[in-house]
C-alpha cells in the first residue's frame, strides 16, 4: 500500500486501552498448569470446535515462553520445505489456495474459446504462456532483443531519459519510482510521487554497511550481476567489469537514499512542488518531456519524497558515462525479466534471491510460479473466480459483525482513558467512526479490457501486464479518488490499513482457519482474527497513523501534553523490542518494528475487549479440553502467529521487515497484558508478566 500503510498477517497504525481493563479471575487448578511444571498429560488432538492440543510443547512454560508453549509442539512437526523460506500455521491454507487459483486457471485454458468470458481468455492464456516450457527455453532472451537494441542507440542525456521513461512504463526498476498517490495534506486530491529506487540488493544498508556478513552479500551479489551478465552472451572478463559499474551507480543511490526508520515518518517524506520546482531540484533532468512520455501529460503537482535522492541521480545523470547507464539498464532490464524467462536465468535469479538471501532450498515448481504470477498480474480477475469457490456469504456475514464489535468497543475504552485530554478524546473518536472497512472483495471488480494476453512468449505478459498497471495507476492523477479500490487481492492471506483512507481491509484470504473459522468459538476467534482486525484499527493511531486525520490528511489533531504522553508510550515498545535478540549479535531495530509492535499489543487489547463485550448476557462459555474460555482467547492469538524461518530469511527480515518475529509478536505484546497473566496465573518476576515499572501501555 502507498504512503505508509502497513501490509502483513497479523497486520501489518494504535488505538488500544490497557487502563480500565477487567482481566477474569485466575485460571483454576483444572485447567492447564502454567508456570512451576510442564503439563504431563497431553489428551489427544482435535475437539469439536477444532482446538487441537498438539500444538502445544509439554515441556515448556506459558508463564515463562507463552510462544513455544502454545506453539512449540506445532514447529518441531513441521520443518520448512526445501522449496520455501518459512513455514507457519497459515502456509497450508496459501497452498489450499493456490491448489483453487490452479483449478481455475486450467478451467479457462481448457475451455473452449468461443465460450470463454474476456477475463476467462486472459486466465487462460496467461496459464498456458506461463506453463509452456518449450516455448520459454526456445525463445531464451529474444523477446528482449527490442529492448536491448535501444540501450545499445542510446547516446545522449536526452535517450537515457527516454529509457527511464520506458522502463517506468514496464516497471522496471531505475534511478527514482514514479506513482500517483494521494496527496498526503489533501486527501481528496491524486497527484504524482516521485521518490528512491533503483538498488539491486532488497535495502540501501546492504551497500552502507561495514561488517563481514554485508560484505559478503556483496561480494555474492557482484558474482550474480556477472553471471547474467555472462548468460546474455557477454565474456566473463567484460561481465565483471559491468557488475563493477552496475554496483557502483547503486552504492551512490544507496548511500543518498533514506533509511527505512526515517522513511517511516511521513513529515519526512512529503515535499510537493509544482513541476518547475522539481526541476530545479534536479536541473539536468526534463520532467515536462518526462511525464509526457510516461503518458502523465496532466501532471501539475509533484511530492518529491526524498530531495536529496533525487538531487544525487541528477548527478550521476552527467557524472556516469552513458555507457555505463547502458550496463546499469542492461542489468535492471535482465533482473527485472529473468524469472520470466528460460531456465538459466530464472535458475540464477533463483539462487541469488532465494538461496543467497533467504535460505531457499528449492525453487517452487513452475505451476506454483504461475498461479503467483497471475495473482500478481491478474489478481482481481482470478479472485473473482476463487470467492465464488471459497469464501460463503457466512464467512463473510461473521466478519463484518466482528469488525463492528471491534469499532463498538474501541469507542467504549477511549472515554477511559485517563492519560488522554477530552479535545484530543474527540478527534480519536470522530477519526474511529470515519473508519472505513472491507471485508473480503471489492464491490466492483477490476476492469482489464484494455490489457492484452496472449498465449505467448510468457515474459511479453508480464511486460504487457506491468505497462497495463502503469497506465491505469497514471491515469488517476489529477482524478477523484477511488475509495472502492483494494491494494490486496481476494485470496491474499493478509490485511492492511491505508491512512490516507483511513480504512481497514481484510481480504477473504485471511478470514479463513487458522485465522478465523465459523465452527470456532468467539473465544478463539477473537484470540485469532480478532487481533488482527485490532492490530489494523491500531495502525490507525501507532507513531505513523497517528499523525492523518479523520479525513486521511497528514495533519497534528493531538494536545501538546498528549502528544508528548503518546510518545512517550511509543518509546515504551522501542525499547522493548530493542532489548529482543534473534541471534547472538542481532536485535530487533525497535524505531523500524514500533508502528507493528504498537498494532501488535493495540491490536490484542481491542480484541479482548470486544470479546468481553460480545459475552455481555450470554452464558460463561465451557472450559474445553482444560483450558478456560480466557486462555483459548490468547492460544488463539498465539496459534494463528507460528512460523519457522530459515535464518538466512530471518537475517534479511531484521534488515527490511517492519514486523518482529513470531516469537516476539506474542511474547511481546502479551508480556504487556494483564490479562494474559491473570488467565494463565503467571506472577511477578516471570519471563511473560512485565514489571509494573516497564509495562507498557499504548491506550
Amino acid at each position: 500500500m502507498r504512503n505508509g500503510a502497513s501490509l502483513t498477517a497479523a497486520i501489518l497504525f494504535c488505538l488500544a486501552g490497557c487502563a480500565g481493563n477487567n482481566p477474569p479471575a485466575a485460571a483454576p487448578e483444572a485447567t492447564m498448569p502454567a508456570t512451576s511444571a510442564p503439563p504431563v498429560e497431553m489428551p489427544a488432538a482435535t475437539n469439536a470446535l477444532g482446538f487441537d492440543r498438539s500444538y502445544l510443547d509439554p515441556t515448556a512454560f506459558a508463564c515463562q515462553d507463552f510462544y513455544q508453549y502454545s506453539t512449540g509442539g506445532w514447529l518441531a512437526k513441521n520443518p520448512i520445505p526445501a522449496a520455501f523460506t518459512s513455514w507457519g500455521t497459515s502456509s497450508n491454507l496459501a497452498e489450499e489456495n493456490r491448489e483453487t487459483l490452479r483449478t481455475v486457471m486450467e478451467s479457462a485454458a481448457a475451455k473452449p474459446a468461443s465460450l470463454r468470458t474476456p477475463n476467462e481468455q486472459k486466465i487462460g492464456d496467461f496459464w498456458t504462456s506461463c506453463m509452456d516450457e518449450q516455448q520459454i527455453e526456445s525463445a531464451g532472451i529474444k523477446p528482449l532483443q527490442p529492448e536491448l537494441d535501444r540501450i545499445a542507440a542510446m547516446r545522449s542525456v536526452g535517450d537515457l531519459e527516454n529509457e527511464f521513461a520506458r522502463f517506468q512504463q514496464m516497471q522496471i526498476r531505475v534511478p527514482f519510482r514514479l506513482d500517483s498517490s494521494q496527496d498526503l495534506k489533501n486527501s481528496a486530491e491524486v497527484i504524482a510521487e516521485v521518490g528512491q529506487s533503483g538498488l539491486g540488493l532488497p535495502d540501501r544498508d546492504y551497500y552502507t554497511k561495514s561488517d563481514e556478513a554485508s560484505q559478503k552479500i556483496r561480494d555474492q551479489y557482484l558474482e550474480h550481476v556477472t553471471r547474467m551478465f555472462v548468460l546474455m552472451g557477454d565474456d566473463p572478463s567484460t561481465a565483471a567489469s559491468e557488475a563493477q559499474a552496475v554496483m557502483g551507480i547503486e552504492t551512490s543511490l544507496a548511500k543518498a537514499s533514506m533509511t527505512r526508520v526515517q522513511r517511516r515518518d511521513p513529515n519526512a517524506v512529503y515535499h510537493r512542488m509544482s513541476v518547475g520546482q522539481l526541476g530545479a531540484v534536479t536541473p539536468h533532468f526534463n520532467w515536462p518531456d518526462y511525464f509526457a512520455a510516461v503518458g502523465a501529460r496532466s501532471v501539475t503537482a509533484v511530492n518529491a519524497a526524498q530531495p536529496d535522492f533525487l538531487r544525487e541521480v541528477d548527478r550521476q545523470i552527467t557524472a556516469t558515462p552513458i555507457s555505463d547507464w547502458k550496463t546499469y539498464l542492461r542489468g535492471h532490464l535482465i533482473r527485472a525479466a529473468a524469472s520470466s524467462l528460460s531456465d538459466k536465468f530464472a535458475d540464477e535469479a533463483f539462487r541469488f534471491r532465494g538461496t543467497v538471501l533467504q535460505g531457499q532450498k528449492e525453487q517452487q515448481p513452475r505451476w506454483k510460479r504461475c498461479v503467483a504470477a497471475a495473482d500478481n498480474q491478474l489478481g482481481e480477475a482470478l479472485g473473482q473466480a476463487w470467492v465464488e469457490k471459497k469464501f460463503s456469504p457466512e464467512a463473510k456475514r461473521r466478519s463484518v459483525e466482528m469488525v463492528q464489535n471491534m469499532i463498538a468497543a474501541l469507542g467504549d475504552e477511549l472515554p477511559e482513558l485517563p492519560w488522554m485530554s477530552e479535545a484530543t478524546r474527540r478527534q480519536a473518536l470522530v477519526k474511529l467512526r470515519a473508519f472505513q472497512p472491507k471485508i473480503g472483495y471489492p464491490d466492483q471488480w477490476r476492469d482489464y479490457s484494455a490489457l492484452t494476453i496472449t498465449p505467448g512468449p510468457y515474459v511479453n505478459n508480464i511486460r504487457a501486464a506491468d505497462s497495463f498497471e502503469f497506465r491505469r495507476d497514471m491515469a488517476k492523477i489529477g482524478k477523484p479518488v477511488d475509495r472502492g479500490e483494494w491494494g490486496m487481492t481476494p485470496p491474499t492471506f493478509n490485511a492492511y490499513y491505508n491512512p490516507s483512507l483511513n480504512e481497514i481491509v481484510f481480504p477473504a484470504g485471511i478470514l479463513q482457519w487458522p485465522m478465523f473459522d465459523v465452527n470456532q468459538d468467539d473465544a478463539f476467534n477473537y484470540g485469532a482474527i480478532g487481533s488482527v482486525i485490532g492490530h489494523e484499527m491500531s495502525h490507525g493511531f501507532d507513531d505513523e497513523g497517528s499523525q492523518f486525520d479523520a479525513s486521511g490528511n497528514l495533519s497534528n489533531w493531538w494536545t501538546p501534553e498528549d502528544l508528548k504522553n503518546f510518545q512517550a508510550r511509543a518509546a515504551c515498545i522501542e525499547h522493548q523490542f530493542d532489548q529482543y535478540e534473534i541471534e547472538p549479535g542481532i536485535h530487533h531495530n525497535g524505531k523500524l518494528v514500533a508502528g507493528e509492535s504498537i498494532a501488535d499489543l493495540g491490536g490484542a487489547v481491542i480484541a479482548w475487549n470486544a470479546w468481553q463485550k460480545s459475552m455481555a448476557g450470554k452464558p460463561l462459555p465451557p472450559v474445553v479440553d482444560g483450558f478456560t474460555p480466557e486462555q483459548r482467547f490468547f492460544l488463539g492469538f498465539s496459534r494463528a502467529r507460528a512460523r519457522n524461518v530459515t535464518p538466512e530469511s530471518m537475517r534479511l527480515r531484521i534488515n527490511t521487515d517492519p514486523h518482529p518475529a513470531s516469537k516476539f509478536r506474542v511474547n511481546g505484546p502479551l508480556s504487556n497484558m494483564p490479562q494474559f497473566a491473570a488467565a494463565f496465573g503467571c506472577k511477578s518476576g516471570e519471563a511473560m508478566v512485565r514489571p509494573a515499572e516497564k509495562r507498557c501501555e499504548i491506550w
